[in-house]
């Protein structure tokens, strides 16, 4: 099973839950390539999954003006060019419903509605792909982190429940 990992990370977070997702799909025998999305290909074609990460700023996937103010109100240490919403509105449409699983990282406290993930898994399903997985989040103290402790265990879980629903699994 070939699969594509993209993520977008301001502060790290989203980065080391990609990671883990990354780490625990190969455990399960995916051929994995992670990249961020200022790196990630126009085409899934080719792989039997894609898995998308990010994190939800203004209640859904982050815009440029978001992700200045990361950097200027926050002190956020990177700012993507591109977010995975611009990476999804340029990615070619998948044939034969390529399977698709998304997550993202927001703050604890205050729990506030919306979701990257869950905007993420929309759009991909918009665009033909195949969403059975539900989206998740996963939890980071305030705007920098860190994760939440059992956060990278948890994404390690998901990733492996994504792995056995894929339809190439073992493949």
């Amino acid at each position: 099973m070939r699969v594509l990992l993209v993520y977008e990370s301001l502060w790290g977070n989203t980065e080391q839950v990609a990671r883990a997702v990354a780490e625990a799909l190969r455990t399960a025998g995916a051929d994995v390539t992670v990249t961020d999305t200022d790196e990630a290909p126009e085409s899934a074609a080719g792989y039997d999954l894609v898995v998308v990460g990010g994190p939800t700023h203004a209640f859904s996937m982050t815009r440029p003006g978001t992700r200045d103010e990361a950097v200027k109100s926050h002190a956020a240490p990177h700012q993507p060019s591109r977010g995975i919403r611009e990476w999804l509105s340029e990615l070619e449409r998948p044939v034969g419903g390529t399977p698709a699983a998304a997550f993202d990282t927001r703050v604890d406290k205050p729990r506030l509605p919306g979701s990257a993930a869950k905007a993420a898994r929309h759009e991909m399903r918009s665009l033909g792909f195949s969403t059975s997985e539900k989206a998740i989040s996963f939890r980071v103290h305030g705007y920098e982190g860190p994760l939440l402790d059992g956060e990278l265990e948890r994404a390690a879980q998901w990733a492996a429940a994504v792995a056995q629903q894929a339809p190439n699994h073992g493949a």
